[in-house]
């Protein structure tokens, strides 16, 4: 596929650090799709296959290591990125029946490896709803943004994740609730 060449600020660091990164991790990525063949755990092929929502609504078929070790199936996305399908920073791709998809601001940026959801995903913060940090993000993005989310990640994408622990709370932030920071009309689904 062609990159898609429009070099705004943010396309131009996913072009950039995207084929760097791609570079980078070729050899680690070829030899974990050769294990994921050559093992009888995965009989359907090293990799996966799903429809996602792109910007301006595009569909397009997503393609990932079918492993979740050291996340490497997020860099396996690292293509979707060069060619302009996916971001590096951006909104959790959604399949193209998730009502969330359909979401104005979601549809104005492309999906994301990594973004704020994924880095904030052991913070103290209530407002941890996935959805309302992707729009906070579309909604406030400016480059530095993408850039403190980058380097935020790999701890955030090595951390183990205990979904059902609960998350500390700091005594003096109180005990507000996921609603107290939504704006009035503010729906989850879109």
């Amino acid at each position: 596929m062609v990159p898609d060449l429009d070099l705004d600020p943010k396309r131009l660091l996913d072009l950039t650090l995207g084929s760097l990164l791609l570079v980078l991790t070729a050899p680690l990525l070829a030899a974990a799709a050769l294990t994921l063949t050559l093992s009888a755990r995965h009989p359907g092929g090293a990799f996966t296959h799903g429809r996602r929502v792109g910007k301006e609504g595009r569909v397009f078929t997503v393609r990932s290591l079918a492993t979740r070790r050291h996340r490497l199936d997020l860099l396996s996305r690292l293509p979707h990125v060069v060619s302009g399908e996916m971001s590096l920073v951006g909104p959790a791709p959604l399949a193209p029946g998730d009502p969330r998809a359909a979401a104005p601001w979601r549809r104005s940026v492309r999906p994301g490896l990594t973004g704020l959801a994924q880095v904030r995903r052991r913070s103290p913060m209530p407002w941890d709803e996935p959805a309302l940090l992707d729009q906070h993000y579309v909604e406030q993005y400016w480059i530095g943004l993408d850039l403190v989310i980058l380097l935020r990640t790999p701890a955030a994408a090595l951390a183990p994740y205990d979904g059902d622990a609960p998350v500390p709370r700091i005594p003096a932030q109180g005990h507000l609730s996921d609603t107290d920071h939504r704006p009035r009309g503010y729906s989850a689904a879109g």
